[in-house]
Parts: structure tokens; C-alpha cells; sequence
């Protein structure tokens, strides 16, 4: 026996026609197209779904942003304003100071002065004595 006579002969399945295979080319493809679709498209709109929730939730933010933002400024001015005192107390100071500083120079003259004074032994002749009273001494 040979082995070609063992094996069961299968009849070949007719073949198809060009009108079946265009229609199941087409039908293939829609099934494709429609299974892509639908996925692209569900994707899609959970995206668009998500941008406009994003939207709102950003919208809001921004409400709050600028509120704190007015709020930041209105800290700033407050701040500005104890910067400004401060700056005017050390000025004052500086004034006091510089007005303390004069008062000792002429206070020291006058010390000065009071000493020759004394130095002198108190003689002080007639005409300089009027001078003085008479306010022409300066």
C-alpha cells in the first residue's frame, strides 16, 4: 500500500466568487472601522469630558488666585507703611541726634567761655560791660 491511498481525499470547498470576496472585504473593513471607531471616539469623549471638568476646576483657581493676589497686596501696603514709619523714626532720630550734636558745640563755646571768664579774674572793663547790655557785644 502506498501512502497517498491511506489518506482520506477532502473535496476542495468550492471557490468563491469576486462579488462574495468584494462583500466580505466590505464587511471586514466596516467591522474594523466601526470597532476603531467606537473606541476612538469613547476615548474622545472622556478627553473632552475631562477638559471641560479641567476647565471649571481652573476657572475656580484662578477666581482664588486673584483674590489672594489683591490680598497679597493689600499685606504688601500694609508692609510698606511700617517700612515708611521706620523710616521716618530713624530720620527723626537722626534729626534728635544731629540737633543733641549742636546743642553740645554750643553748649561746649559757652563753657569755653565761662572759663576764660574766670580766667580772666572777672575784669571786665566799663565800655565792653555796656556793649553787652546794650546788645552791641555780638
Amino acid at each position: 500500500m502506498s501512502a497517498a491511498s491511506a489518506l482520506p481525499v477532502q473535496p476542495t470547498p468550492p471557490s468563491p466568487t469576486h462579488q462574495q470576496t468584494a462583500e466580505a472585504r466590505a464587511a471586514f473593513t466596516a467591522s474594523l472601522l466601526s470597532a476603531g471607531t467606537s473606541t476612538v471616539e469613547s476615548d474622545l469623549k472622556a478627553r473632552a469630558g475631562d477638559l471641560h471638568a479641567n476647565t471649571a476646576a481652573i476657572d475656580k483657581q484662578e477666581q482664588a488666585l486673584l483674590k489672594e493676589t489683591k490680598n497679597l497686596g493689600r499685606e504688601g501696603d500694609k508692609w510698606q507703611k511700617v517700612v515708611d514709619d521706620g523710616a521716618r523714626g530713624v530720620k527723626e532720630t537722626g534729626d534728635v541726634q544731629n540737633w543733641a550734636e549742636m546743642l553740645e558745640r554750643d553748649l561746649c563755646v559757652l563753657e569755653d567761655t565761662m572759663a576764660m571768664v574766670d580766667e580772666e579774674g572777672g575784669n571786665v572793663d566799663k565800655a565792653g560791660a555796656e556793649g553787652w547790655a546794650n546788645g552791641r557785644g555780638r
